[in-house]
């Protein structure tokens, strides 16, 4: 199977939701190249004395690296009260398309230079925001200090009353992040994972439990501390991102992992959370193999291919550790359905809401960049019908695993 994907392509090529009530004021904010890549490894007993030290060391560099940076907003909130000044928090509009540019070899990321919005101390619409900042500030400084870490969902959950939803708490845990220029990980938050990985690959996790993802009934759980796992080991000839989750175990019980060639399989299960993010991103670099994805035809199976390949608006400073550009489109394309006679009573009417974000995708910047690309969502588009991945069972319970993909994967039917 490695001899029969074409080698004609170069495979080592390198929702968020808007707070309206906040008072703002569009400002150029800071040189935003300069975000931190830091990680928090713990490492196993049996590594010399003299290296845990070090890492203990570098541990303490990063932490206090954090604190500073913590301790610098606070700072200028105290100097701000001292002036008799209403304190105010600068942090980057990261819902305006303005602020995003794209790169064939990263995707979407923020522009040097962006707009800011000033949640400000002393507007009632702003206030409860700028609270909630220093409330979340101040958790996250004493997990630094106390090397403890905690999910959205547990700084939610600790008082459900506060924050209002867990919506509040994700974007402002973002906006701290961004505002400080520090990756999520070492602020001590931690993502819930939701996706799974299965197939050709073993590793290391941070506190030296082995993994095996051999490809069986039962997939393994994406990691929750993706930067923490070392020792990748895998022969795999390419990896699958899979939208759904019923379509992944459909094709873990038809053992499609060893059946055509050894290979990873991914799911986020939907939209993708950070940790499936950065394990697909990971096991890139490591093995710079062929990334394949398999969707829905419709307009929110676009998206997530689009999150998967080029990032999102909302996560753009963190360009460089989620995206991979690489990532090929091999199903379910809207031209297939044609193709394979799929039945027109088989397929689904749009809505007026796909209708809209199909809109909004064709008018992204990459879309340019993609001719094939745009003329699979003219397809979608002129024809008003989506399909999901299960149409395929309409022509054989096993044609997806049996024929649909074996082909796809053995002639170079991706996009």
């Amino acid at each position: 199977m490695a001899s029969s994907l074409p080698e004609k392509l170069d495979w080592s090529a390198p929702a968020f939701m808007e707070d309206r009530s906040v008072c703002s004021t569009e400002v150029p904010a800071g040189n935003m190249a300069s975000f931190r890549e830091t990680s928090l490894s713990r490492h196993e007993s049996h590594i010399p004395r003299f290296y845990h030290m070090n890492c203990i060391i570098i541990f303490l560099c990063f932490s206090s690296e954090v604190l500073e940076a913590i301790e610098n907003v606070i700072q200028d909130v105290l100097k701000s009260l001292a002036q008799k000044k209403a304190p105010v928090l600068t942090v980057v509009n990261r819902s305006d398309w303005r602020n995003i540019e794209f790169k064939d070899s990263v995707g979407l990321q923020m522009i040097p230079r962006c707009t800011t919005k000033r949640i400000r101390s002393d507007c009632p619409r702003s206030a409860p925001r700028f609270a909630l900042m220093l409330k979340i500030l101040s958790m996250i400084y004493k997990m630094v200090q106390s090397n403890t870490y905690a999910t959205k969902r547990d700084i939610y959950y600790s008082d459900t009353q506060l924050f209002g939803s867990q919506s509040v708490v994700d974007n402002i845990v973002n906006d701290i992040s961004c505002m400080l220029k520090i990756p999520r990980r070492s602020l001590h938050i931690l993502s819930t994972t939701k996706g799974f990985v299965a197939g050709n690959l073993s590793y290391t996790e941070e506190d030296g439990t082995k993994v095996n993802c051999t490809c069986g009934a039962t997939a393994v759980t994406v990691p929750s501390n993706v930067q923490g796992i070392k020792n990748l080991i895998s022969h795999a000839k390419f990896m699958l991102i899979v939208e759904k989750d019923a379509t992944f175990q459909r094709l873990l019980d038809d053992d499609f992992c060893n059946k055509l060639s050894p290979c990873i399989m991914i799911t986020g299960r939907g939209v993708p959370d950070l940790n499936t993010r950065l394990l697909v991103r990971k096991l890139w670099d490591t093995f710079q193999i062929p990334v394949f994805t398999l969707m829905d035809a419709d307009p929110h199976g676009v998206e997530i291919m689009c999150i998967y390949k080029y990032g999102s608006l909302s996560m753009s400073f963190e360009a460089h550790h989620l995206t991979v550009p690489s990532i090929k489109w091999l199903g379910l394309l809207p031209s297939d359905l044609e193709r394979l006679n799929i039945r027109k009573d088989a397929l689904i009417p749009f809505t007026k809401q796909d209708e809209n974000k199909l809109a909004s995708i064709q008018k992204r910047p990459y879309i340019a960049c993609q001719p094939t690309w745009k003329k699979e969502l003219e397809i979608m588009a002129a024809s008003k019908l989506k399909a999901e991945i299960q149409v395929l069972t309409s022509l054989s319970s096993d044609y997806l695993s049996r024929v649909y993909l074996p082909n796809k994967l053995q002639f170079g039917g991706w996009l």
